[in-house]
Parts: C-alpha cells; sequence; structure tokens
C-alpha cells in the first residue's frame, strides 16, 4: 500500500513509501481514504519544525467510507461516510482529559505525526473518534472538518459576542474558516492580507468579509479606527504564523482587547510582549480541536452557515504530492486536498 511518509527526522525526508494495509484491533475501525487535506503542519514536518516518529504517513485532515470494523464496536456499519478526529491515543485520566480538552494531553499521539495517518489508502482509528458526514456535505468538503474544528475551539477561547469587530491576519484556509464561523458568530470582521493574497481577498469578500485590505499597499489601522470609533478591534486573529503580521494586530487591538494566536510559525518570533502590559491584552493560544468542536463543525456546514467547499482550489494524488506541495506553500489557491490514488 503506497503512503506519503515522513521517512526520517530533518529537514526534507518526505516521500512516497510502502506499508502493510492496517490490521483491525479491538475497538477500532478501519477507514478507506477518500480525501485528506494538505495543513500547515504538514509543512512544518517537512520541514522538520513538528514533532514526529518516522517512518510515519503524514496526513490529519481525512474523509472517506468505513471499510472495517471491530466486533466490540456497536453503532456503526461498514460503508459509512465518516470523518475522524486526529487524537489516536490520549491517556484518559489526566486532568485535561477528564475536563474535555484531550488537547492537552501531554501523553497524546495523533494520527499523521505519531502514528500513520491518512496519506494512504487505508487507515486506522478509534472507534469513538468517528463522526458520520451528513448527506448535504460531499466528501471533499467533509476532509476540512478538522480545520474547522480547530477554528471553532480557538474562537471559542476568544470569547466572541455578537458585534465584536474582528480582524484576521492571513487568508489561508484557516483565515478563511475563521471568517465564516465568526460572521456566523454575529461578528464584523475585517481581513487582511499581502500582494500575493489578492486572489484569496476575494474569496474572502465573497464568503462575506466586511472589509479586505492589503497591507502592503494600505494601513488598515485608519480603516479599522474607523469602525471602532478610534478604540481598535476587539479581537484580533493571526492565522498565518507569520511574525509581521503578530507583531502589526498588536497595534490593531483596542486596549482590553483579545489576541488570539491561530497559526503556528514553526519557530520562536521577536514579539513586543510589553504591549500585552500597556493594552491589558488577553492573549490566548489554541492547540488543535476538542472533541465537541466536531460536532458543531459539521452543523455549520450542514446547515450552510460554513462553506468548505468554496476554499478546496486543487485535487491531486498522493503521487503527485511534490507539486500539491509547493503550490501549498507558493500560496497557490486555499485548500489543497490529496487522493490515495
Amino acid at each position: 500500500m503506497h503512503a506519503l511518509m515522513k521517512l526520517a527526522c530533518g529537514v526534507g525526508h518526505v516521500g512516497i513509501g510502502t506499508i502493510e494495509p492496517p490490521t483491525l484491533v479491538p475497538g477500532h475501525v478501519i477507514i478507506e481514504v477518500a480525501y485528506t487535506g494538505i495543513c500547515g503542519t504538514d509543512l512544518h514536518i517537512y520541514y522538520d519544525e513538528f514533532k514526529t516518529t518516522p517512518p510515519v504517513v503524514m496526513g490529519h485532515e481525512i474523509a472517506g467510507r468505513i471499510a472495517q470494523i471491530a466486533d466490540d464496536v456497536t453503532g456503526l456499519r461498514v460503508g459509512m461516510r465518516v470523518t475522524s478526529e486526529t487524537y489516536y491515543h490520549t491517556c484518559t485520566h489526566c486532568h485535561h482529559c477528564r475536563n474535555g480538552r484531550p488537547n492537552l494531553c501531554v501523553q497524546r499521539k495523533s494520527i499523521g505525526s505519531a502514528v500513520h495517518g491518512g496519506f494512504t489508502k487505508l487507515v486506522r482509528v478509534p472507534a469513538h473518534n468517528i463522526h458520520r458526514i451528513p448527506d448535504t456535505i460531499s466528501d471533499r468538503a467533509a476532509a476540512l472538518t478538522e480545520p474547522l474544528a480547530c477554528v471553532i475551539n480557538a474562537i471559542d477561547l476568544s470569547r466572541i459576542h455578537a458585534g465584536d469587530v474582528c480582524v484576521i491576519a492571513g487568508p489561508g484556509a484557516i483565515g478563511m474558516l475563521t471568517l465564516q464561523v465568526l460572521k456566523a458568530y454575529g461578528a464584523y470582521v475585517i481581513v487582511l492580507g499581502t500582494n500575493v493574497d489578492a486572489p484569496r481577498l476575494a474569496v474572502a469578500h465573497s464568503l462575506g468579509a466586511d472589509q479586505v485590505f492589503d497591507i502592503s499597499t494600505t494601513d488598515p489601522a485608519p480603516h479599522v479606527n474607523d469602525v471602532t470609533d478610534g478604540l481598535g478591534a476587539d479581537v484580533v486573529l493571526e492565522c498565518a504564523g507569520a511574525g509581521p503580521a503578530a507583531h502589526q494586530l498588536l497595534h490593531l487591538v483596542r486596549r482590553g482587547g483579545r489576541y488570539t494566536q491561530i497559526g503556528l510559525f514553526g519557530k520562536a518570533i521577536s514579539w513586543d510582549m510589553d504591549q500585552v502590559c500597556y493594552r491589558e491584552l488577553i492573549v490566548t493560544g489554541s492547540n488543535a480541536s476538542v472533541p465537541y468542536a466536531w460536532d458543531r463543525a459539521l452543523r455549520l456546514m450542514e446547515h450552510g452557515l460554513v462553506n468548505t467547499h468554496a476554499l478546496i482550489s486543487n485535487v491531486y494524488s498522493i503521487h503527485e504530492w511534490q507539486t500539491a506541495f509547493e503550490a501549498f506553500e507558493r500560496k497557490q489557491g486555499l485548500k489543497i486536498l490529496l487522493t490515495p490514488d
């Protein structure tokens, strides 16, 4: 069975390998993968900026059909269209697990980094991670359930209120999902990009952004001040993993406002922490998803409040992974999916 793998530690060392099909074990199911999304984390894995245990099959944003079910699993059936949460193992008894935040478990092992993931034909996952895909959501659209669940977790941590003025830096897939959830929550949303983001900013506008700005030609500060009577944004959300964007957002948020970090930088950055004190900012990071966010993500898609299909720009075979990764890194399109064929 061919698979796109992190073959060894170090920069690069990603390629097509051959693995045996997974065997069924109690409490688990095997999914026949239809689509798996390329995530920024996969690029960080390529550059060895995200911990993995190679050789391991990459990919964690999956949608497909149940191919096999362990005898002790109930409530599921072969052929059911499903997506899966990413945590293959958590301890279940630490403070974080017992309080509904397994994303913070220090023993967490996730598909695509610690155990085999979705850039292949078949993947084994715990049955309790399975979510049925509603009939109105396509397999392609459902492959974005995981990043949408991550966004829901981040926005809940940000304490968004209806009427809040929010500024998003980074009009990639995560930024576009963040935009749509914020609009569903009743926020006024401004999206920032650079001169390479013109097509993405156009998509942001079509998806409901109240204002979009290319910061390489326009200073967004006067516009943010104009809609907030000079106070600044209630909430700013960094979705690009870009140091300059994080710095700029510090000067767009109001005093007493909220800063949320969603994007991963992959390395330490310089950031003016004194502004956190001077402005009495509430600073929040978000780490992946929590279980309840998956049901909400699927409901948002099912009821048309979030359009994930509109973000899919290209679909490649895993054998075309280099072309797909290059397009992703060059910001060509928005969301790129891989198929196992």
